[in-house]
């Protein structure tokens, strides 16, 4: 059976080594058990009990001591320290926890809140410009020491076009309401066809901007708490933005000089920057559909190349083949091999 699984799973594309991570298999076991033709999992465990295991007496005190009113609302890693500053030892934090696991008892026993599961933002897949939007917001500082502008900017995750940005001096969802809706209009974005992703800031779970995205048929996707990769595309063009020469060392004089600044980085990074991620075109290109061509163009002049010198060519042409697809937070290996099995 476990090796039914590890072939499986090889045969849906995943690395050998990598199933037997996920089975908690050693490589070795299963090179042995190959070679011994054995089918099932042999791996029994200990045959006796450990010597040193609680008795069911100690059990049960642990969890009377627990459950007491005076304990029942701690954690073992607070009831531990507490019972030893009265001189007392019954268990190991981690031994406490095995205990309440094996008694369904490791829960809150007190109605407080408990806490909230964070899951993975789904995955999502770009094929084509307009279908996963990227957005965030940033600070520029402003002229006062303490003060500062505020950067909204939407990237486009296929094509990385930043396909809207403004400069603000508040930040609120009825502004990235009112940016969204000019976006929409000017690229045109039918209802039904578009995810918008963002962090769980307060401007991008307004009442306003949710019902905004609702009218205009747009999906909403947020990361999780605290975690910036979950919107790795905004924050690598924040990056860019703000190591880009020219900006200001210190802060911008006014707001007008902010906005001047901000459009002038637009236009270069949409016309002019060519990508690395995109096999070096520029994000307007991709978006209009463009890179292909010019793609195309560099491999027969790469090959036109070769064929006159083929002495100085060792190895195959660069890659100037086009991106086809850009997923946005991928979900983990052993998640797609499930599903590919």
């Amino acid at each position: 059976m476990i090796l039914g699984l590890v072939d499986e799973a090889v045969v849906a594309g995943a690395r050998q080594s990598r199933a037997c991570e996920i089975l908690e298999l050693p490589a070795r076991t299963l090179q042995r058990w190959r070679t011994q033709d054995i089918g099932e999992d042999r791996r029994v465990g200990p045959q006796r009990p450990p010597t040193n295991a609680l008795s069911r007496l100690e059990q049960q005190r642990i969890l009377d001591v627990v459950t007491a009113p005076v304990y029942r609302d701690l954690s073992p890693h607070q009831i531990v320290p507490i019972l030893a500053d009265q001189g007392t030892y019954l268990a190991s934090e981690s031994t406490i926890y095995r205990l309440l696991r094996r008694q369904d008892m490791q829960k809150h026993r007190e109605p407080s809140r408990p806490g909230t599961a964070r899951h993975r933002p789904d995955e999502h897949c770009a094929i084509c410009a307009n279908q996963v939007w990227s957005w965030d917001i940033t600070y520029l500082r402003g002229p006062i020491r303490g003060s500062f502008y505020y950067l909204y900017m939407v990237e486009d995750v296929f094509s990385r076009k930043i396909v809207g940005s403004i400069v603000h001096e508040t930040e609120c969802n009825e502004l990235g309401s009112d940016l969204m809706l000019e976006i929409c209009a000017r690229e045109g974005i039918s209802p039904d066809e578009l995810v918008l992703h963002s962090d769980n800031g307060s401007p991008m779970k307004g009442a306003t901007i949710l019902a905004t995205l609702q009218r205009l048929g747009v999906a909403t996707s947020f990361s999780r708490p605290r975690v910036s990769d979950d919107n790795p595309y905004s924050e690598s063009l924040f990056g860019t933005l703000k190591s880009r020469p020219g900006v200001p060392a210190g802060a911008f004089a006014s707001l007008h000089d902010a906005r001047a600044w901000v459009e002038r980085f637009v236009a270069w990074y949409n016309t002019e920057h060519r990508h690395s991620a995109l096999r070096f075109v520029t994000p307007e290109q991709r978006h209009q559909g463009h890179d292909r061509a010019l793609l195309a163009n560099r491999e027969r002049v790469y090959e036109a190349a070769r064929q006159r010198h083929p002495e100085r060519w060792s190895g195959d042409l660069r890659n100037w083949s086009p991106i086809d697809s850009v997923v946005l937070n991928p979900e983990p290996r052993h998640l797609q091999m499930a599903k590919a099995g």
